[in-house]
């Protein structure tokens, strides 16, 4: 019973600390009721020496002491979650370079160089998620003809009359409006973009008509960084 009363005890204490809007316990505010916590532990390892002869003192303390680590730890962990989500980020990043390590508070997104020394990030286009390999040097966003069916875009509706250079020689491709494309939690709407013919682009290209629309992107070292 002691057990199961610290275990309740320590759990509401954690719910409280995840709880932005708790309100108030008894008539104490949340941070009050939290800060309340240890005393009530202190007071149960008392009572439960005071009253209990079935478990020895020395026992019931190291239980206690247990779960006032957990609960400990998560205040820690609570306090420092910020920082701790951006480190899970970061190591994410490292581990799937495609993937974007966000700073929400500064509007940044970055990704990381791939072994093959290009930027291919994850992005979506009108909802479908695909890579894009980022390319200063194409004038818009560039959809190979899989992708574009990916993204819901009629093709076999679609005139292919701009001709265009790519990395298997000169193709066509057609003009159209994306409803949206996101990057990295960076969203827009109404980007245009073309869509190769069949089999003239391997990968599908993350272009100016995009990147113009951000308050800056840069490439240092092995890492690109988008501000939104």
């Amino acid at each position: 019973m002691l057990f199961v009363g610290v275990a309740l005890l320590v759990a509401v204490g954690i719910g409280l600390l995840v709880s932005a809007d708790a309100g108030a316990w008894l008539g104490l505010t949340q941070t009050q009721f939290v800060q309340l916590i240890p005393l009530v532990l202190l007071a149960i390892i008392f009572a439960a020496g005071a009253f209990s002869r079935r478990q020895r003192f020395s026992a019931i303390a190291a239980n206690i002491g247990v779960w006032l680590a957990v609960f400990a730890i998560s205040v820690v962990g609570y306090t420092y979650r910020e920082d701790l989500k951006g480190v899970a980020a970061r190591v994410f990043g490292e581990l799937s370079p495609t993937s974007a390590i966000v700073d929400s508070r500064n509007g940044t997104a970055s990704f990381r160089r791939g072994m093959d020394g290009h930027f291919l990030v994850a992005a979506s286009i009108n909802g479908a998620p695909m890579p894009l390999l980022f390319d200063t040097g194409a004038s818009a966003v560039v959809l190979s003809y899989s992708d574009a069916k990916k993204a819901g875009i009629d093709v076999a509706n679609l005139s292919f009359t701009m001709p265009v250079t790519t990395a298997n020689g000169t193709g066509r491709a057609a003009l159209v409006v994306l409803d949206s494309i996101e990057v990295g939690g960076i969203s827009r709407g109404r980007v245009r973009a073309f869509v190769a013919e069949r089999e003239a682009l391997d990968g599908s290209l993350l272009g100016m008509s995009f990147l113009e629309t951000l308050s800056g992107y840069s490439v240092a070292g092995n890492r690109l960084e988008l501000t939104d």
